[in-house]
């Protein structure tokens, strides 16, 4: 019998900079997942949704303007989704209270620009 190929997962990325939503989703793909792009809260809403064949990922990109970043954590937790974000390393503060709001782990922009295809497999492998 042959064997089922594996099961691609999705992740859903909001990031309302075309840059980073370009790398955090190029990171994504190189460890083997499909990014799902969002720019804003309602974007998060509708592909972490019932609806929206979630895999229950989402790596949220804290440095925005369009939406607030430690909300649409609030929002990808409650859905029960997993939750990973990026931010600056010496804003201490954020980086708290996107754990304070359920993210897993809050990596710098440094840290997924260097090494984010291993970072975010690692990630995905949990």
């Amino acid at each position: 019998m042959p064997e089922a190929a594996p099961e691609i997962r999705s992740v859903v990325v909001l990031a309302d900079d075309l840059i980073w939503a370009t790398r955090l989703a190029d990171a994504i793909a190189a460890a083997g997942a499909r990014a799902r792009p969002a720019r804003r809260l309602s974007d998060l809403e509708r592909l972490l949704g019932p609806d929206g064949g979630r895999d229950g990922l989402a790596i949220i990109d804290l440095t925005a303007r369009a939406y607030d970043g430690v909300e649409a954590i609030r929002i990808a937790t409650a859905s029960g989704a997993r939750v990973v974000a990026v931010g600056q390393h010496d804003d201490v503060p954020l980086r708290k209270a996107a754990l304070a709001a359920g993210a897993e782990r809050v990596f710098t922009y440094r840290a997924l620009f260097e090494d984010g295809p291993r970072t975010l497999a690692t990630w995905l492998a949990r």
